[in-house]
């Protein structure tokens, strides 16, 4: 077998680190991704054919607008940006043409908000390859997700001849937030998975760490909360006037008050709450942003339910219009035990790798993509490559020592080759 260099790793890494795309808007990052597999001769399918429209969620298209245009500037080409009709993200396509199995792997591709550190101990301040971008950054890890996408490309391009069945390669859009995985799930690319892997980098694990199961996972909606009602001078007509901002108050504290479920774990939080523009002015509008996560479907469902209720009181008391749009979601799930065990095979002959036993407590798209693949009857696992990361994900300093990218590499790979055995 024909292996890759982890110089060429590290190059990929640090080239999608320097130029960070917001989820929904990664123009450049999708351009780069399929000229780099095109240049290996690898076919490619653009995210019109991986993605459902209707499926969409929290997509805003003067961002994405934006981000067409910078991507112009920036040189890629209008034959690429019209093969992608507005949607990012993309699928490589390796056929061997011989019977086996179908494999589908899943790498996310956009960053975060944002701003990296300028601290000159700051390795990629040190060695040139910092974001160029004002406010937003790969704190998140998904720049070596990526890179080791391209690697898994490669390495089953040069090995097609050893290999047998068929493997895709999901470049997705949008994993923050919880936004992208939906649309590609509800696309049908899922559908003929005999076996889906994903992983994410870091998640506080040292170098040599795995968490082949992580657990704990929870279900999560994010949701916007608009209210609309009737503006008037608080001096002269307050009577006239339809408060959104007393209503989007009230709610806030009906939401925050929300009795938790007896069944399990249960989280609510509002993050932001905009409204008015001037103090002598009843305001007549408000948005709210705002996430529930709960430990299963029962208990979001109850979350949301409970919302619901409380934005249809708001709105006839205070005589306002109300509309809710979900624009994320998750769910939870567990790894098949079939790939936990295949993938422990394949940790146990390298002795610098360790499982580790990991409750996350957080939420992830690609449970939508697990769930779906599962569902059709194919098998599936999510797990964690330990980084020796610098700093917390989503935070300036963020960082990851980059031989884990050779980790990860390694372990798609490795897990190709056991699962093949067993279909000899």
């Amino acid at each position: 077998m024909k292996p890759i260099q982890t110089n060429k790793l590290i190059e990929w890494r640090r080239m999608f680190h320097q130029f960070p795309e917001i989820g929904w808007t990664e123009f450049v990052t999708t351009g780069t991704i399929i000229s780099v597999l095109r240049e290996m001769n690898i076919e490619v399918k653009a995210g019109p054919h991986i993605i459902c429209r209707e499926s969409i969620l929290g997509r805003d298209e003067k961002l994405v607008n934006e981000a067409i245009k910078i991507a112009e500037e920036e040189g890629i080409s209008a034959e690429l940006l019209a093969e992608m009709d507005g949607l990012t993200g993309c699928m490589a396509i390796i056929d061997t043409e011989i019977p086996g199995p179908t494999f589908t792997f899943r790498f996310d591709i956009d960053c975060v908000y944002v701003q990296e550190s300028n601290d000159d101990i700051h390795l990629p301040n040190k060695q040139g390859f910092a974001s160029c971008r004002s406010g937003l950054m790969h704190a998140c890890g998904h720049d070596g997700h990526t890179a080791i996408g391209l690697g898994l490309a490669h390495w089953l391009k040069q090995n097609i001849h050893a290999l047998r069945g068929k493997y895709k390669l999901i470049f997705q859009p949008a994993e923050e937030g919880v936004r992208g995985a939906r649309a590609i799930s509800d696309s049908g690319v899922l559908d003929d998975t005999d076996y889906f892997m994903g992983m994410h980098i870091g998640c506080n694990l040292k170098k040599g760490e795995i968490a082949l199961d992580p657990f704990d996972f929870l279900c999560t909606t994010k949701l916007d909360i608009s209210l609309k009602g009737k503006p008037a001078n608080a001096i002269d007509e307050p009577e006239k006037g339809n408060n959104a901002l007393a209503g989007a108050c009230f709610l806030a504290n009906e939401i925050l008050a929300t009795p938790r479920h007896g069944k399990g774990m249960t989280r609510v939080n509002i993050g932001t709450l905009i409204a008015g523009k001037n103090r002598s002015l009843i305001p007549s509008s408000a948005k709210m942003q705002l996430e529930v996560r709960g430990q299963d479907a029962e208990i979001t469902q109850y979350l949301l339910d409970s919302i619901k209720k409380y934005v249809d009181g708001v709105a006839t008391a205070y005589q306002l219009e109300t509309k809710i749009d979900i624009t994320g979601e998750a769910t939870n799930f567990r790894n098949d035990r079939e790939m936990i065990d295949i993938m422990q095979g394949v940790i146990d002959v390298h002795p610098d790798l360790l499982n580790v036993v990991l409750p996350l407590g957080g939420s992830e798209d690609v449970s939508l993509m697990v769930r779906r693949v599962q569902e059709k009857k194919g098998k599936a696992i999510f797990f964690l490559v330990g980084a020796d990361q610098r700093d917390g994900h989503h935070k300036e300093k963020f960082d990851i020592d980059e031989e884990a990218l050779s980790i990860g590499l390694t372990l798609f790979t490795e897990g190709i080759l056991s699962i093949l055995e067993m279909h000899k």
